[in-house]
């Protein structure tokens, strides 16, 4: 594959199941980070067409998708899977051409989101309640699980499409309908799932798709009266207002947020399988992930070794072309995301930090390239190690202990994820049940599955998303008493 030449491509918005240009008749453009060439022109919606939306998904409610049975769902989950697997490599090719990743990640992510469609489609058909016995043997009680109903998604420019789908999957099996907002840095694959779910079959309403520029789209979703529940991804800040807006509506709210993740190093650690861990933790999708292990705190023994290892193995990743199979870091995403992780490089070198390798732009690149860079030097205050840079930087920085090696792991608004690395199977366990995240791996790093519940502790966020307990996460718990005498009783007696 080559992006030498991209071919500039349009894309509607998805409302009401038909494609339509937005009520503003504009549209804006996306380029690719690797070339900086526009190569798609995006329907500009409005406030509007929000509007539309979530009123188109609110009919579908009442319709044939409010009607369809768990079975029904199923089987167009199911077959949204299939239609995904015939086209990953079109998604592929669209989230590498809007975000600069690489087209051997993306494959690899676009031929797995079936699974998370077949997932829940075995779990649509299997969303029950109880009965449940009571101190009242005239009465018969029991539970139903209903859909939340209007969901409101508003997702991010790094992996939109598996981000999307950790949302989307569980809501349609859960019988909910769906409107989302994408970044507007990364838009092209959902604008193109729209089509994919139109080929599914999905009734219209179901699933809607609103793009543009505008802040105020977002924020027009996350506060519209027509939402049921908000499914947001993105800066624990805009989290927050996120919640603000829905919270006025007394909504439900899935915020997977930021994550500051610490990648803990004990002296009896397989240090070729650790450096491999950190490289994949930070350096993979070029540190532009919410799980990313950035924060690398390693016993003060093996701290020397470590680094020289990491370094080795940084300096020898290959940057480039994001569609060739050799290159194995594609650019920042973005321009202003490239200037916020320089800043951060600068800072660290104001505050004294030791720039152990990259912390540059590569010159005959450019662009939006930077160097994989490893800091040491800093202590559990430096600003590279408080705050998430959401680049390729890794910050070092040593322990004596395992109770020190915790309180540091510990040491941070953050709680998403995290790795322990030690050979000792006692140790490994009790550090990972102290280290407050989310999620925790053992001599391993960022792995991933539909199965498998994913969230974060503090500003990290809130509520899980994969798993059966997504399922809940969309639906509501309706209780059901039934009388079963006929007889009449005291009006003026509780129960």
């Amino acid at each position: 594959m080559s992006t030498t030449t991209l071919i500039r491509e349009k894309f509607s918005l998805y409302i009401g199941g038909k494609f339509v240009p937005g009520s503003s008749g504009k549209s804006f453009t996306t380029s690719s980070p690797y070339t900086g060439e526009v190569w798609a022109d995006v329907a500009e919606g409005t406030v509007a067409d929000i509007d539309s939306a979530v009123a188109n998904a609110r009919a579908a409610l009442t319709g044939p998708w409010g009607e369809m049975t768990g079975t029904g769902r199923s089987a167009l989950l199911r077959k949204l899977g299939d239609v995904i697997a015939e086209n990953a490599e079109r998604l592929a090719t669209l989230e590498v051409n809007d975000s600069g990743k690489l087209f051997h990640e993306m494959i690899g992510q676009t031929r797995a989101l079936p699974q998370w469609y077949y997932y829940y489609a075995g779990l649509a058909d299997k969303i029950e309640g109880r009965q449940i016995p009571t101190d009242k043997p005239n009465f018969l009680v029991y539970t139903k699980r209903e859909p939340v109903g209007v969901v409101g998604a508003i997702t991010p420019w790094n992996s939109p499409l598996l981000l999307l789908t950790f949302k989307l999957a569980p809501a349609l099996a859960a019988g909910c309908t769906f409107v989302v907002k994408p970044s507007e840095h990364a838009p092209a694959s959902t604008a193109f799932l729209a089509e994919l779910l139109d080929q599914a079959g999905f009734p219209p309403g179901v699933f809607n798709v609103v793009t543009g520029e505008s802040r105020e789209l977002g924020q027009a979703l996350a506060a519209h009266p027509g939402v049921d529940k908000v499914a947001f991804t993105g800066s624990t800040a805009t989290g927050a207002l996120v919640a603000q807006a829905a919270g006025k509506n007394i909504n439900k709210v899935t915020l997977e947020l930021g994550g500051k993740s610490p990648q803990v190093v004990f002296e009896d650690a397989d240090l070729e399988a650790a450096a491999n861990g950190l490289l994949a933790g930070v350096f993979a999708a070029t540190g532009q992930s919410c799980m990313a292990g950035s924060r690398l705190i390693v016993h003060e023994s093996i701290h020397d070794k470590l680094v020289d290892l990491v370094v080795a193995k940084a300096n020898d990743i290959k940057l480039g072309d994001p569609t060739s199979e050799e290159t194995q870091m594609g650019p920042v995403a973005n321009g202003p995301q490239y200037r916020k992780v320089m800043d951060y490089i600068q800072k660290a070198r104001d505050e004294g930090g030791v720039i152990a390798c990259g912390g540059h732009t590569p010159e005959d690149l450019g662009g939006f390239f930077i160097r994989p860079t490893v800091i040491t030097g800093v202590n559990r205050n430096s600003t590279v190690v408080k705050e998430e840079i959401f680049g390729p930087v890794l910050s070092v920085y040593t322990f004596t202990d395992e109770t020190e090696a915790i309180e540091l792991a510990n040491d941070t608004e953050y709680g998403l994820a995290g790795a322990v690395w030690t050979k000792d199977v006692h140790r490994a366990h009790r550090v990972a049940g102290a280290i407050k995240a989310g999620t925790i791996w053992i001599n391993a790093y960022r792995v991933l599955g539909p199965q498998v519940p994913f969230g974060g502790f503090g500003a990290s966020g809130i509520g899980r998303e994969n798993g059966i307990d997504a399922i809940n996460d969309y639906t509501e718990t309706k209780s059901v008493w039934v009388e079963l005498t006929g007889g009449t009783r005291d009006p003026f007696k509780l129960g």
